[in-house]
C-alpha cells in the first residue's frame, strides 16, 4: 500500500499536542510496519531530526504560504504526485478536494462551541476555531473513517456532527518512551541548574489558550501560597505579559513574586521537570484527551486535573479531580497533596498502573488495521471498520 500521513507542523521546533501525537504515531508505525510505503507530508521547518526515517517512510516537504493555503492548495497538489491509496490527516482538518479515501483524526470538536470558556481567546485562536468549524462540517460527509482520541471525544463528535457511531473509532494517545525510564541524577541536576529551579514547585505547562484555565490556577495558587510561602509555581511558556489580561494589578504584583516562567521546554528536559515537581497542575476546562496527565504520572508526580470532558477518563482513579471553575477546589487539592503523604504515595502508585492502559504500539496496530481497509486487493471492506479491535 501507499499510505499518506498529513503532519503539517511535525518539523516545527515548538511542538504542541497534535504535533506530538502525530510524531509518536509515526514512530510506532515505523516499528510495526516494514512492508507498506508511507509518505509523511509536512511543512518545511527546522526540526528535521525528530524522525529517523526507515526505508519505507518518505518525508515530503511541501511549502505553503500559510496554514490554509498549505492544506487546501499545496497539499492536494503534492498528493497527486504520489498515487496514494489513502490519506490520513492527523489534526482536525483536511483538504476539501481529494480524489482518494480520507481518514481524519478529530481530536475534539471544542471549536464548535467557542463560548466554552474561551472569552479571552486571541484573534489567531478565534480564526483557527472559525476555520475548523466551517471545514469540519463539510469534511465529515466525505471522510471514509473518522478517528478520535477518547470515548468522551467520540460522543461529543456524534452529538455535534450527527454522524453514526459506526463511522468513528477511538485510538487512544499514550506516553512517549522518554517519560517511562527514570531520569538520572545527572540529568536532574543539569535541569535544576539550567532553569534555576526552586527547591519546591508546582508545575503548570502554560498556554494562552483559555481552556487551559491559567487564571484559576493562578488564583488557586495565590490563595495556597499565603500559608505555604516556600513553594513556587513553575510555568512553561512566555506568558508574563498575558497575565495582565487575567489578573488585577494587586493579584499580579503578588503572584509575580511567586511564579517562575521558564519559556518553551525542549522535549529532553520535560521528564526531569515533571519528576522534580511536587504537584502537576492540569485543571483544564476542556480536553479531547489530556496527554500531560499521563506524562506526569509516568514521572511519578501526583496530578490535579479536572472533572470535565475526557480528563476523568484519562486519569482514572490516579489523580485528584477538581471543579476547574472554582479556584478554592484547586487550592483544596493542593493542600491535600502537600499535607497527606499517604495520599501522594497512593496516587503515584495508581498513576504508574494507569499509564499501562495506554500504548502507542496498540494505537499504531489499530491505525494500520484501518489503513489496510483501503488496500486495493483487500477483501475487507469498510463495513468491518466498526468491528476492528
Amino acid at each position: 500500500m501507499r499510505i499518506g500521513i498529513e503532519a503539517q507542523r511535525l518539523l516545527r521546533p515548538h511542538k504542541h499536542g497534535m504535533d506530538i501525537v502525530a510524531l509518536e504515531l509515526i514512530r510506532a508505525l515505523q516499528q510495526l510496519d516494514h512492508e507498506n510505503d508511507y509518505f509523511i507530508f509536512v511543512r518545511p521547518d527546522v526540526d528535521e531530526q525528530c524522525l529517523n526515517l526507515h526505508d519505507n517512510f518518505t518525508l515530503v516537504k511541501v511549502p505553503g504560504a500559510n496554514y490554509v493555503h498549505w492544506e487546501q492548495v499545496a497539499l492536494p497538489r503534492a498528493i497527486r504526485t504520489y498515487k496514494l491509496d489513502v490519506l490520513h490527516c492527523t489534526a482536525n482538518t483536511a483538504p476539501l478536494l481529494l480524489n482518494i479515501p480520507l481518514i481524519l483524526t478529530l481530536h475534539d470538536v471544542l471549536f464548535l462551541n467557542p463560548s466554552q470558556g474561551i472569552n479571552t481567546a486571541t484573534l489567531y485562536q478565534k480564526f483557527g476555531n472559525r476555520y475548523r468549524a466551517l471545514l469540519v462540517r463539510r469534511l465529515v460527509s466525505r471522510c471514509q473513517a473518522i478517528l478520535t482520541i477518547s470515548k468522551h471525544a467520540e460522543q461529543e463528535i456524534i452529538d455535534a456532527l450527527r454522524i453514526p457511531q459506526s463511522q468513528i473509532k477511538v485510538l487512544y494517545n499514550a506516553v512517549s518512551d522518554r517519560f517511562m525510564a527514570p531520569v538520572t541524577d545527572t540529568k536532574l541536576a543539569e535541569v535544576q541548574k539550567k532553569y534555576k529551579l526552586p527547591a519546591r514547585y508546582f508545575f503548570f505547562l502554560g498556554s494562552t489558550d483559555p481552556r487551559k484555565n491559567l487564571k484559576n490556577v493562578l488564583l488557586a495558587f495565590l490563595k495556597y501560597s499565603q500559608t505555604d510561602t516556600d513553594v513556587r509555581l513553575l510555568i512553561s511558556g512566555r506568558l508574563p505579559d498575558f497575565l495582565h489580561r487575567l489578573l488585577t494589578p494587586d493579584e499580579y504584583a503578588y503572584i509575580e513574586q511567586r511564579c517562575q516562567f521558564v519559556g518553551y521546554i525542549p522535549d529532553e528536559d520535560l521528564p526531569a521537570l515533571y519528576t522534580l515537581a511536587e504537584i502537576y497542575l492540569f485543571p483544564s476546562i476542556s480536553e479531547g484527551f489530556g496527554l500531560p496527565i499521563l506524562e506526569a504520572m509516568a514521572c511519578g508526580t501526583p496530578v490535579i486535573t479536572s472533572t470535565l470532558t475526557a480528563m476523568p477518563e484519562v486519569a482514572g482513579n490516579a489523580a485528584l479531580l477538581v471543579d476547574p471553575f472554582n479556584p478554592d477546589s484547586i487550592t483544596d487539592a493542593m493542600q491535600q497533596l502537600v499535607n497527606k503523604p499517604q495520599l501522594r504515595q497512593q496516587l503515584v502508585k495508581r498513576g504508574h498502573e494507569q499509564i499501562t492502559h495506554f500504548s502507542w504500539k496498540k494505537t499504531a496496530e489499530q491505525a494500520l488495521d484501518i489503513y489496510k481497509l483501503f488496500e486495493p486487493a483487500s477483501q475487507t471492506t469498510l463495513s468491518h471498520f466498526h468491528t476492528l479491535a
